[in-house]
């Protein structure tokens, strides 16, 4: 792959950018940022991951655009247009460059299922990225692994602490941290550990939960709703929905913030109440929250209580973690829901007296930067741990003592055993990123002229594991290899890729399998 110009893509829940590097120079100071929302007065790496789309169908305008035109439709008008946000989790000046020009990388979370993934390259595919003849040119990178590879090119100081502690990140050969990328949608995490020449390994399959930031928006959702009543807020979603929209994105902000807060009651909704009763009466009889001059006044301690779920699914992920038996030194918190600090004391109260606990300076920028690095070099993690154990099915010479009666057949050549689960790579198995293993089989048949290679993959534990078919047994797709020349031996060899994370994306290949066919 020639990896001279990077784009890396992270396509986030709640907020999605890009980095670029135009450099062909090995290494560079940093990646380079899209800076989005100069037209609302802000500048932000991201912007918010949401598309506007008119009753036709016909793309208007994505990001902080698309908010602003929607947040100002009313009524009729705004049901007429599609605004879609957050949608990602329903899968779980000119240059004279070209995409073909570039290594583009799509960053994805680690705790999505293979079909997910392909998705997103059969899109990226569709978007122009990736054309025909150029699938190399697009890679995937787990979000959390691509932070981890940026921390490790900031410098030891580059890091914040809760406590205020002068703690810096030690980049030494042996260190073990873990990478916790706090995202609006899901929390991925990652173990590495630092190689000799600064190279990654994978200590701990990558894991996570779906406990990202917008599990705290929905909390506060779920409030307004029962300060006024299902039957309001049920209209009020249905006639004003941009007015909604505005407000459930500046309930987003307020993560960042560990205080009282006043949300800004919208005008229609503020109406919409008071033809029900005197708007105060609605805060009457709940606790923690009252109403304050056109604002919904809400204290710390119950904006706190937002984030319950969500702190105790990302804790209970860490401890899993760390009763492993690691030398976990570090905990880094990357990701723009990192940016909440009531999520990082948190973190900080259940974990400093086992590791200490830091943030980057700039924490929603990390996937980005680091999925630049790791398309450069994606030989920067050298070895990841299978989070299957996959297989090949196989026959064998059936044996009654042994094999189950009705997977018997024959042919010319005698009686076989069909479907047998034939071990490549075990579950928790380290794999290299350039390891190779070599596997020889022999045709069932001696003028066979093609072979179906059928592979699969379980969590299933392997003893007692025997059959294809049996529960827990999944097929991931098959191969036909041809062998015509049955006159004499032949080698016919090809290149598995066998994947940590269950993917089966070339660019990220980890370990590659020569089936040697003898005929």
């Amino acid at each position: 792959m020639d990896n001279s110009y990077i784009i890396a893509i992270d396509f986030g829940t709640a907020y999605s950018g890009y980095a670029f590097s135009l450099t062909k120079r090995e290494a560079e100071t940093e990646p380079r940022l899209k800076y989005w929302g100069q037209q609302v007065s802000l500048r932000t790496p991201k912007t918010p991951t949401c598309i506007l789309f008119d009753e036709h169908g016909k793309f208007l305008s994505f990001g902080y655009e698309a908010q602003s035109v929607y947040f100002r439709t009313r009524g009729d008008e705004a049901r007429k247009k599609f605004f879609f946000e957050c949608f990602k989790m329903s899968l779980y000046g000119k240059v004279s460059f070209i995409a073909s020009d570039f290594t583009w990388v799509v960053t994805v979370p680690a705790i999505w299922d293979p079909s997910a993934k392909q998705f997103m390259r059969e899109a990226a595919t569709q978007a122009g990225i990736a054309a025909a003849g150029k699938e190399d040119r697009l890679a995937i990178a787990l979000e959390a692994e691509a932070a981890s590879v940026w921390c490790m090119k900031l410098p030891a100081d580059g890091f914040k602490t809760e406590n205020n502690s002068e703690v810096t990140f030690e980049q030494a050969s042996g260190t073990q941290y873990i990478v916790v990328d706090c995202g609006g949608g899901t929390i991925d995490i990652t173990v590495h550990e630092v190689l000799e020449g600064g190279a990654l390994k994978e200590l701990h399959k990558a894991s996570g939960n779906d406990f990202g930031g917008q599990t705290v928006d929905k909390k506060f959702k779920e409030f307004l709703r029962e300060i006024f009543s299902d039957s309001l807020w049920d209209k009020y979603e249905k006639e004003h929905p941009g007015e909604l929209q505005k407000m459930m994105y500046d309930i987003s902000v307020i993560k960042e913030i560990d205080a009282d807060v006043d949300i800004s009651c919208p005008y229609n909704l503020g109406e919409m109440a008071r033809e029900k009763q005197k708007i105060e009466k609605f805060f009457e009889s709940l606790r923690g929250v009252s109403w304050n001059e056109g604002a919904i006044k809400i204290s710390k301690e119950k904006v706190r209580s937002f984030f319950a779920d969500s702190l105790n699914g990302i804790s209970k992920s860490l401890r899993e973690i760390l009763k492993k038996g690691f030398t976990i030194k570090y905990i880094l918190l990357v990701g723009g829901y990192a940016q909440s600090p009531i999520l990082r004391q948190h973190i900080t109260n259940q974990f400093s007296g086992q590791c200490e606990v830091l943030c980057p300076s700039h924490p929603q920028e990390a996937v980005m930067k680091g999925a630049v690095m790791f398309g450069r070099n994606p030989a920067v993690v050298a070895s990841r741990i299978s989070a299957f154990t996959y297989g090949v099915s196989l026959s064998h010479r059936f044996d009654e003592s042994k094999h189950r009666a009705d997977k018997k057949y024959t042919n010319k050549e005698g009686e076989w055993c069909d479907g047998i689960f034939c071990v490549l790579v075990r579950e928790n198995e380290e794999v290299g990123w350039d390891k190779t293993s070599e596997h020889s089989f022999t045709p069932v048949e001696r003028d066979q002229t093609a072979i179906i290679f059928a592979f699969y993959r379980t969590e299933r534990k392997i003893q007692g594991l025997m059959y294809v078919d049996e529960w827990g047994v999944e097929n991931i797709g098959s191969i036909i290899l041809e062998s015509p020349d049955t006159d004499t031996t032949a080698h016919t060899r090809t290149y598995l890729p066998i994947h940590t994370n269950g993917d089966t994306d070339s660019s990220t290949m980890q370990q590659k399998h020569i089936i040697i066919i003898e005929s």
